[in-house]
């Protein structure tokens, strides 16, 4: 049985589609990485599967559970939802946030300070305890936010870009937790625009745009079928014009850029199986090859090739 499974899960507000019959399967143990440009429907979907958004029409299950106002309270106590921003109360410490949300899941006495010492040390905040939540950094009250969620050791967390606005160590410090999290078996379902640490850190991603989901798949799934051709980087110890106009020319070569003032961005057609031979064809004219270098597909290139850019 899948953990999270969406059927035809749309969400309208007047004309607008929010989110468009939206069919996603997660299964237990995945960390799945959503991505798509701002108002593509990440946070909407997010919302839905946290009890926080009703759907116009459609379906979520969460561990077999219905999405709704009859199973809502079922469905809070399985998942853990961290929003893109903190929320806190003035002069609460760190100590007292965490008995508070700890007590709202009926969690009190030994077991809530264990529960709360667990957190703290998997977080690394437990030398923080008793600081107050307003003077921590950005980071910390991100890494404080994960905490706060997994005070009743949820199944499933949902993670709204959780690594906005972090500094760079900031970021490290989250994408390390997560993974913890995700040996731990936790399954995750996180939206970001940091691409190359989702390719880090998720097994499985789907790609959404205008509400509608375009692609889904493992990461190895995605880049594959945003690869076009072969992008080759080329340079020349001199006559990189003459290069330009030989290269542009020969089959399956289906475009030459110049890149850098000295060298070429080369982009050749799926034919090719082997770009050797780009290398081949120049020497055999007589140029002096001094840099031949295929540009490897990524999350990012991927995620440029296979959208439009294209927003509600």
């Amino acid at each position: 049985m899948p953990m999270i499974q969406t059927i035809n899960l749309t969400k309208r507000y007047g004309e607008l589609t929010a989110l468009s019959n939206l069919n996603l399967t997660i299964e237990q143990g995945d960390c799945f990485g959503f991505i798509g440009p701002n108002g593509a429907g990440k946070t909407t979907t997010i919302k839905i599967l946290a009890t926080l958004l009703k759907p116009t029409w459609g379906e979520a299950r969460v561990d077999g559970l219905s999405v709704g106002p009859v199973s809502a309270r079922k469905v809070r106590r399985v998942i853990g939802y961290v929003p893109d921003y903190f929320g806190s109360y003035d002069d609460m410490v760190v100590h007292e946030y965490l008995s508070f949300f700890a007590a709202a899941y009926d969690i009190h006495g030994k077991k809530a300070r264990d529960v709360i010492s667990d957190v703290l040390d998997l977080t690394d905040l437990a030398y923080k305890v008793d600081a107050e939540v307003n003077s921590l950094s950005r980071g910390m009250q991100q890494r404080l936010s994960v905490a706060r969620v997994l005070l009743h050791d949820p199944k499933v967390l949902l993670l709204d870009e959780p690594a906005s606005g972090l500094d760079p160590r900031a970021r490290i410090e989250i994408r390390e937790l997560l993974k913890e999290l995700h040996r731990m078996g936790k399954t995750i379902l996180i939206s970001s625009h940091i691409l190359l640490e989702l390719a880090d850190l998720c097994d499985k991603v789907g790609i959404i745009e205008q509400g509608e989901l375009k692609y889904t798949g493992t990461v190895d799934d995605i880049l594959h079928r945003a690869k076009v051709g072969h992008i080759v980087n080329i340079a020349v110890a001199e006559r990189t014009g003459d290069a330009h106009l030989m290269l542009k020319d020969l089959p399956h070569v289906t475009d030459v850029t110049p890149i850098n003032g000295s060298a070429l961005r080369v982009t050749l057609d799926t034919e090719v199986g082997d770009i050797s031979v780009i290398a081949q064809q120049l020497i055999a004219s007589g140029f002096r090859l001094t840099r031949l270098e295929e540009e490897k597909v990524n999350l990012e290139t991927a995620f440029m090739r296979l959208t439009k850019g294209l927003v509600q």
